[in-house]
């Protein structure tokens, strides 16, 4: 948090949003800046639209995945371990959360990555509500695998990595709708995949995954007339 009355600082960083009129005259467009320890930007986070906005534990869960995130169930799968972790339980309109299932693999076991050509891929899906949007999905990079039977090389991904799927609350008539109490939301959906080791490439299977997500409506009230941005 900055007191920046004039919007000076805004300006420098180069956020000055131009276009805002009445209350938001005189802003910067929402977002985040990583700064490290010498001062050098290493990323920022901004969206287009001002009433989407990150998280910072969505934002957390991104630089730093290890401890952006909070297991909420361990399942036991064929063949492998799966973690669902999210970045936050609750969201207003506008808020994106970040979904993440992390995958474990045992030694000598793959799954096939996401364009591999005459095996199942690997494959998140989410079933769709009119609650939230789903934006694209992060896979982590793949490695290249040689089947030397089949003379072959596909991409594929081993030991333990991360699926994350962040999703937006929907603003479209949502907040309106919505008790101080809040409601709470059902993500499901399923992994699907097929899994191998030296030997033997095992039957294609889906595992159900689940996440909840508490709403509430945007906080409206506006800060004391005194402190004000002028």
């Amino acid at each position: 948090m900055l007191a920046d009355p004039e919007s000076k600082i805004i300006q420098e960083y180069g956020v000055f949003n131009p276009e805002a009129t009445g209350m938001q005259k005189g802003y910067a467009r929402p977002g985040y800046f990583f700064i490290d320890a010498s001062g050098i930007i290493r990323e920022k986070f901004f969206e287009p639209k001002y009433r989407e906005r990150l998280t910072g534990n969505s934002i957390i869960a991104k630089l730093f995945p290890e401890l952006g995130q909070e297991v909420t169930e361990t399942l036991d799968a064929p063949h492998l371990q799966l973690a669902l972790e999210q970045s936050d339980h609750t969201g207003v309109p506008g808020t994106r959360v970040t979904l993440v299932v992390e995958v474990r693999l045992p030694p000598d076991v793959h799954v096939y990555a996401p364009g591999t050509q005459g095996y199942r891929p690997i494959k998140l899906t989410i079933d769709p509500i009119p609650e939230v949007e789903l934006k694209p999905q992060a896979y982590p990079a793949s490695k290249i695998l040689y089947l030397p039977a089949i003379k072959e090389k596909v991409p594929v991904f081993e030991g333990t990595f991360r699926i994350s799927q962040d999703v937006r609350v929907s603003s479209g008539g949502l907040g309106g709708t919505l008790s101080k109490d809040g409601t709470t939301v059902a993500l499901n959906g399923k992994l699907e995949y097929q899994a191998c080791d030296k030997t033997t490439c095992y039957v294609p299977t889906s595992v159900p995954v689940k996440w909840q997500l508490q709403l509430f409506p945007l906080d409206r009230t506006r800060a004391p007339a005194a402190i004000r941005h002028k």
